[in-house]
């Protein structure tokens, strides 16, 4: 009776690799959706104005969509889903493809190899979309999709033009777009300060 602030020690092995696996699975949780952005930057309504021209448009949805890979991934997801919610047949299509995602996509914290070469996520991201797509229109929900991913795909457009990216803490792993920046950071340095 002496061990009253202890905690039990399990008698069967089984028990605590069970216990194990579902806090690996916690942690891999926490650790995959925290590499998406936090959604109140990315809804910032301080951030959000009219670009002054196309190029600031372009570079301004460039930026954004490298930042917000992730969230716009899942907006596009979610918007997927609520379409299939009358289509059950589809909408199992759809479980089994997210459960695929989120394995092999979000809760990834190492990048994914096979046949001993290093796939990339754009590559990941890629091919699962497309397998999404396609075992979605091998159901018969053509119309359902086609609305779902152009509906996504303007929404991420609105938003990555109208995004201001100014206040992002963008670096080179979260964005790729830094080493290709300083050279065209410089000339149109160079082109404002002679204008």
């Amino acid at each position: 009776m002496t061990n009253y602030g202890t905690i039990p020690s399990s008698s069967s092995p089984g028990t605590s690799t069970k216990l194990e696996y579902i806090s690996r699975a916690k942690e891999r949780v926490k650790a995959g959706l925290g590499t998406r952005q936090p959604w109140k930057v990315m809804f910032n309504f301080r951030s959000f104005n009219f670009p002054g021209n196309i190029s600031e448009a372009v570079t301004r949805a460039r930026t954004n969509i490298a930042y917000f890979t992730m969230n716009y991934a899942l907006v596009v997801l979610i918007i997927l889903f609520l379409s299939l919610l009358w289509h059950p047949i589809s909408l199992i299509v759809f479980i089994v493809m997210a459960i695929a995602w989120v394995f092999l996509y979000f809760l990834r914290d190492e990048p994914l190899v096979v046949i001993g070469r290093t796939i990339d996520d754009r590559v990941v991201l890629l091919v699962l979309g497309v397998l999404t797509i396609v075992f979605l229109l091998l159901t018969h929900v053509t119309l359902n999709v086609l609305l779902s991913l152009l509906i996504g795909v303007i929404l991420i457009l609105i938003h990555g033009v109208m995004r201001k990216t100014d206040d992002l803490l963008l670096d080179e792993e979260t964005t790729g777009l830094l080493s290709t920046a300083p050279a065209a950071g410089a000339s149109v340095g160079a082109g404002s300060t002679s204008s």
